[in-house]
């Protein structure tokens, strides 16, 4: 693993979630303090607010193609733009290795479900999904930004 995939692993060995330990690691292109980036995906892990939809590791790096775009140009039709096509781009990338971004098929266990916790714990299933899914982001991220 890369310096970047293994920092956004170990953030989320320490406790963040799939979208913090992508974003925290993107610092020279989200220009956020730790504090702004860990605050600002806070909601967003377990598939956003433990909803089991887009993954965490998705939404950051979602949030993290959109501040590149936004670096890249001051013109908000173009911002958009960019930041759409630089999407695209990292959707169809995480999609060849995993095949879904949805956090329930990539999990396969209800979340919710303190039962179902443990059987994903049992499985072992966060460091072999999550871990990976994270790790994956940062490395279409890296391509795709250039950083």
């Amino acid at each position: 693993m890369k310096n970047r995939e293994e920092n956004a692993v170990m953030a989320f060995r320490m406790g963040f979630n799939c979208a913090q330990s992508v974003i925290t690691s993107f610092k020279a292109v989200t220009n956020l303090s730790d504090q702004d980036a860990v605050s600002i995906t806070s909601g967003f892990g377990g598939g956003m607010g433990m909803m089991q939809q887009v993954c965490g590791a998705v939404t950051g790096a979602y949030m993290v193609l959109s501040m590149h775009a936004g670096k890249m140009y001051e013109d908000n039709t173009r911002r958009k733009a960019e930041a759409e096509k630089l999407i695209k781009a990292y959707t169809g990338e995480f999609l060849k290795i995993h095949g879904t971004t949805m956090c329930n098929t990539l999990i396969t266990h209800d979340l919710n479900n303190p039962e179902e916790v443990k059987k994903a714990r049992e499985k072992a299933l966060f460091e072999k999904v999550c871990e990976k899914c994270i790790a994956d982001s940062v490395s279409i991220l890296e391509k795709l930004t250039c950083s």
